[in-house]
Parts: C-alpha cells; structure tokens; sequence
C-alpha cells in the first residue's frame, strides 16, 4: 500500500495491530481522524493512555476495575456467597448481560494450557482457593469453555476443593436455543441429553 506521507504510515501500522483490523480499515480510522478536529484524536489518545496506565484489577476476582475494589464485588447487593470462575473480563461481560446472575466473579486470567505454557501458578487458582477458606462461600460456579484445556482447568479446582463443603456446579452444556439438532455436533448433543432438564420447570 502507498502512503501519501510517514505519519500516515506510522498510524496505519499501529492501528492495523487492533484485531480484527486490517490494513484498509486502518486507512479508513487514520484518515477520518485526520479529518475530525485535533480534540478527537486527543480525547483518543487520552482514553488509550488512561486505559494503559490506570486501569487496574479488583484485590478479591481480579476483575477489571478503576480501583481497589471492582464495582460487582463492592456492591452490597450482589450475593457475596456465591462464586462464579471465568476465564477473563469477556466472560464476566457475557454472563452479566444476561442480568440472570446476582452473584460474585473470579477472573482466573487464563485457563491450564501445557501447550501454551500455562500452568495452575499461572492463574489466580490460589486466591480462589482463599476465598473459599475465608467461610463465607455456599457455592462455586465453573463457568469455563468447553474444551480441553477449560475442562482440565475444571478439575484441577474441583480436586484442590474436594475436602471443602461447598457446592461445586457448572453450567450447562448443551443445544443453543433457536439450534437444530441436526447440526449439533455428538458431544454437546450427549451433553444436552445427560444434563436434561424438567420441561415444567
């Protein structure tokens, strides 16, 4: 791609690092920035910064918060005995768009992946286990992917939690509403048909 000049260059490049952006859609933001008033790209670059340099993580899930505290986990309303583990802040944003839960997160920062080099004393497994020491905890919520790697991670907290009283669930695993079953591979299909559910309820 030619660049009418170094700067244009520099920020298609830059910008073209997003995922999901490519080269032409990082000509299209340079350019439209180049064409909105200086404090556009100013406000931009603040909030890029802000985002870098204080953004940081709850002390009880590691969640992503503005301070000590993240807003769930300093809400007297939320249900405090109730746990939910994810993987990531992604995860927390879908479950609470689904406003079905009033309970508490852990964010594990990850999940087990020998592969990728990640192993239990990378993620935030020992702080979980504190919480749960702690008392106050009625249940634990396993709210990871399902593959391998999230099943394995799965275990491993369901083993270290084995001499504890709480309740340990998961959620469930099965055919997505509007699905066909024709279309659904073997696995979530045994899934949907062992974790079968009362059709009153």
């Amino acid at each position: 791609m030619n660049y009418p000049s170094k700067l244009i260059e520099e920020a298609v490049n830059e910008l073209s690092k997003l995922p999901g952006v490519g080269k032409k859609s990082a000509m299209r933001f340079a350019l439209f920035l180049l064409k909105k008033d200086e404090n556009t790209s100013i406000a931009l670059a603040d909030a890029v910064r802000n985002l870098r340099t204080k953004t940081t993580y709850c002390k009880i899930c590691h969640n992503i918060a503005d301070d000590s505290l993240c807003n769930i986990c300093n809400n007297s309303k939320r249900n405090k005995t109730l746990i939910c583990v994810v993987e990531d802040t992604r995860d927390v944003l879908a479950i609470e768009n689904t406003h079905q839960y009033d309970g508490t997160y852990h964010v594990l920062g990850g999940i087990i992946s020998p592969i990728d080099g990640i192993g239990p004393s990378e993620l935030k497994i020992e702080s979980l286990l504190e919480r749960v020491r702690s008392g106050d905890i009625v249940e634990i919520i396993l709210a990871l992917s399902s593959t391998m790697e999230g099943d394995t991670t799965s275990f491993y907290i369901t083993k270290k939690l084995k001499d504890s009283p709480i309740k340990i669930s998961s959620i469930a695993r099965g055919i997505p509403v509007g699905g066909e079953l024709e279309f659904a591979d073997e696995i979530t299909l045994g899934r949907s048909i062992l974790k079968r559910v009362d059709y009153n309820n």
